[in-house]
């Protein structure tokens, strides 16, 4: 018999040739064939060399096969990665208003649904006098502090500079309820509160706007207030005296771009109104929430003289309600999406299925040739396998990097932006990723590799 090499100089095809190069071939070939203990010690890793080779002398085709898996590993990743950061978000954002919150707004809504006040209604059955009621620690014992309020939008002027910002009319006991840091003075007292005092406590942003260019202290500054609804040139002269430290977004609404002033001047100046649209309560534990919520509409319902629930024309949310909504949306959101990730996964195996169908009949003669001379229906099967697993894997692999890379670049741009995006990524999602892709491989890889390990060895070599 003419040695290996002889035969791989003869006119075979291009694919024999790779095939005759394969050592497991070589001993087989060799007269008295290969002792049993040398092919068991090559058998695996020749048949790994020769699966590489095989893929890459089809690159353009491997490489296509690959951006299946490779957009489906990584549309898990992704999924799972912005559905973390956006749930830290939301628990962020809470946080930087406050914990063991209640909110009280004036109209009627369902157990899941907004007030009515969100919809553009004017109700106006909140005062101040609910919100001094709500006050009473015998009536509502677990409130350690409680802030009335009304906000909208106004223009800020000072000297030559002019900006469109909110504006929150509130109480000197706003610190205790909501969380605040100042950055440079104080925050507005008791007295000047009840004095009607024209001062005003400004955001970072409307601070640094309006005196960063001129370098000018905004601390006893006079600005100039007016409200959206008031038509005649001017304002409100207000003497600054604070300025709240960064505090980002909180609920999607910017809280640096917002400044600060007494109730009644917010009121009757700026709104001309004499009614609240929120009054905010801290409650002392998170266990004592429940129990606030029925002391506050108690309290609410004898002030209103309502008899029954169904009749209340208020509405107390918690804020951990709020949080639990949002996170509902979200999950059920990222449930969507990842179900798309797998479909993209599941459209990954098909492109497998079919290449390795195509590669079958394409190898039909090695295929042949290989059983022809010794070759087991198993080690036909599993080098088909270990190629479909290879793909699998590699798209597993660039999929992590992709996907991890992404989510990364979207946690900076969220933060760039203004929002405390936290950058999660999961051992779990890449290993479910990952775990995913390999089996979805495995499982359409296993109907060419059996075709391939059933073919008849003789009507193989006679195929073209």
């Amino acid at each position: 018999m003419r040695p290996l090499r002889h035969l791989t100089r003869s006119r075979s095809s291009q694919r024999s040739k790779a095939f005759f190069a394969h050592e497991h071939l070589y001993y087989l070939l060799l007269p008295g064939g290969c002792p049993s203990h040398t092919l068991d010690r090559m058998n695996f890793f020749s048949t790994i060399r020769l699966v590489i080779r095989t893929l890459l002398a089809r690159k353009g085709r491997s490489a296509l096969t690959i951006l299946g898996i490779v957009i489906g590993v990584a549309g898990v990743i992704i999924i799972i990665a912005l559905g973390a950061g956006a749930q830290s978000l939301v628990l962020g954002q809470v946080t930087k208003l406050g914990t063991n919150l209640l909110s009280v707004q004036p109209g009627k809504s369902n157990e899941n649904g907004p007030p009515a006040q969100l919809f553009g209604i004017v109700v106006t059955s909140l005062t101040i006098e609910d919100a001094n009621a709500l006050r009473d620690r015998a009536r509502v014992p677990h409130a350690v502090a409680v802030m009335a309020g009304a906000s909208g939008s106004g223009t800020v002027i000072w000297q030559n500079s002019q900006i469109d910002t909110n504006f929150v009319a509130t109480e000197a006991s706003y610190p205790e309820v909501v969380t605040v840091e100042m950055r440079a003075g104080r925050f507005f007292s008791q007295q000047e509160d009840g004095g009607n005092a024209n001062v005003v406590v400004l955001g970072s942003t409307v601070a640094d706007e309006l005196f960063a260019s001129s370098g000018a202290d905004p601390i006893g500054q006079v600005i100039k207030v007016k409200g959206a609804s008031q038509l005649e040139a001017g304002g409100i002269p207000m003497r600054v005296i604070g300025v709240v430290s960064p505090r980002g977004s909180a609920f999607f609404q910017n809280q640096d771009d917002q400044i600060f002033l007494p109730l009644e001047i917010g009121q009757k100046q700026l709104l001309g109104i004499h009614y609240l649209q929120f009054v905010n309560l801290k409650v002392d534990s998170a266990d004592n929430i429940n129990q606030t919520i029925s002391d506050a509409t108690a309290v609410l319902m004898q002030q209103h003289h309502i008899k029954r629930e169904v009749d209340a024309d208020f509405t107390i949310r918690n804020q951990a309600d709020a949080v639990n909504i949002l996170s509902t949306v979200t999950d059920a959101l990222k449930l969507f999406l990842t179900a798309m990730a797998a479909i993209a996964l599941v459209v990954g195996g098909i492109g497998i299925l079919n290449i390795m169908l195509v590669t079958v009949a394409e190898r039909t003669r090695e295929i042949g040739l290989r059983k022809a001379v010794g070759a087991s229906n198993a080690a036909v099967r599993n080098q088909f396998l270990l190629e479909a697993g290879t793909l699998t894997s590699l798209g597993g692999l660039i999929g992590i990097v992709f996907g991890v890379a992404v989510s990364y670049l979207v946690s900076l741009l969220m933060n760039y932006i203004g929002y405390d995006w936290a950058f999660v990524i999961s051992i779990s999602s890449v290993l479910l990723a990952v775990g995913v892709s390999i089996l979805t491989g495995v499982i359409f890889g296993l109907y060419p590799a059996f075709k391939a390990a059933r073919l008849n060895p003789i009507d193989a070599l006679r195929y073209e």
